[in-house]
């Protein structure tokens, strides 16, 4: 179900599969975060990350009566204060899309799905 607004221009329709980009996008900037990871795999304990791409597949969007309900799903790299980490992501998320779409984000629940070392 897209999100619709009307201007005295004319009307603006944002799929939810736009505002998964954006935020897929924009937490995988942050530091700490390695990449995003499918929200449905984790096979043998390790988690795939996703292509830029595929941002979608690991954001779920959801409308309520608040806002938008945004769950993304990460990979973190070794090391680091996740709870940090996972905070700041939460803040940069929520005012990005809050500025570029102009809709209240209520929600930006972050789960992280594995640890990755990087050389």
């Amino acid at each position: 179900m897209p999100i619709n607004k009307s201007t005295e221009y004319g009307n603006i329709s944002i799929s939810l599969d736009a505002i998964s980009s954006l935020a897929g996008g924009t937490i995988t900037e942050c530091y700490g975060v390695v990449g995003m990871a499918s929200q449905k795999a984790v096979r043998d304990g390790w988690a795939e990350l996703l292509k830029k791409e595929n941002y979608a597949k690991g954001v779920v969007v959801r409308q309520d009566a608040e806002g938008l309900v945004l769950d993304l799903y990460i990979i973190a790299l070794h090391g680091i204060k996740l709870h940090e980490v996972v905070y700041e992501a939460q803040k940069r998320v929520k005012y990005v899309l809050e500025k570029t779409l102009e809709v209240k984000c209520s929600q930006v629940n972050i789960f992280v799905q594995g640890v990755r070392v990087l050389k």
